[in-house]
């Protein structure tokens, strides 16, 4: 699967001489030849050579026997560290190349680096959603935290008013009355009979 051999290095999708070589079905040793051969039209953004950490990190994906052999330098491996390719540099070699099967080749991992490029994007594109919908969250739960402190004061409130009522009411009730044995005064106006 080529897109499994896509790595992501300073920043960039590359792929490595090693896993070329064995795509177009040339020994690696003789890939890097027609790459040099051809120096000129591979620049520092289309090809680089790898460090050791950039080669630690390329085995902590992948971490599998090929991938140990072919850069730790243990028997079966190379002693220099191998050489990336980003996607402009895989365009090149299909012309370093020149053969049919090498034209094939390129088509297809240039379609793997489409298809990786889509993936990419369509995760960045789900996180920033997924960003958006948190905001709305937390904004909704400070909303909420609002409107519960607003009841709340609201419920002090009326619970005070209330209780200035049954205040009210139990003034009015304990209000000093007349005893029953004491003759209640008379309301009303007072006449005087003397003008008649």
């Amino acid at each position: 699967n080529i897109c499994n051999r896509v790595y992501i290095i300073r920043g960039q999708q590359v792929m490595l001489d090693y896993d070329l070589a064995e795509i177009y079905g040339y020994e690696v040793k003789r890939l890097n030849e027609q790459v040099k051969r051809n120096i000129a039209r591979f620049p520092e953004d289309f090809m680089f050579q790898i460090t050791k950490d950039e080669i630690d990190f390329v085995k902590s994906q992948f971490a599998t026997s090929r991938n140990r052999n072919m850069y730790e330098g243990q028997e079966g491996g190379r002693r220099k560290a191998p050489y990336a390719f980003t996607e402009q540099g895989v365009a090149m070699l299909s012309s370093v190349l020149r053969s049919d099967a090498a034209i094939e080749v390129n088509i297809r991992i240039m379609r793997a680096f489409v298809s990786i490029r889509n993936q990419i994007y369509a995760v960045k594109h789900l996180n920033s959603e997924l960003e958006t919908i948190k905001a709305k969250l937390e904004l909704l739960e400070r909303n909420d935290e609002d409107n519960l402190e607003a009841i709340n004061d609201l419920s002090e409130d009326m619970r005070k008013e209330i209780d200035t009522i049954y205040q009210a009411i139990a003034a009015l009730s304990i209000k000093d009355s007349v005893p029953e044995d004491q003759e209640r005064p008379k309301i009303g106006f007072k006449t005087s009979n003397k003008g008649r």
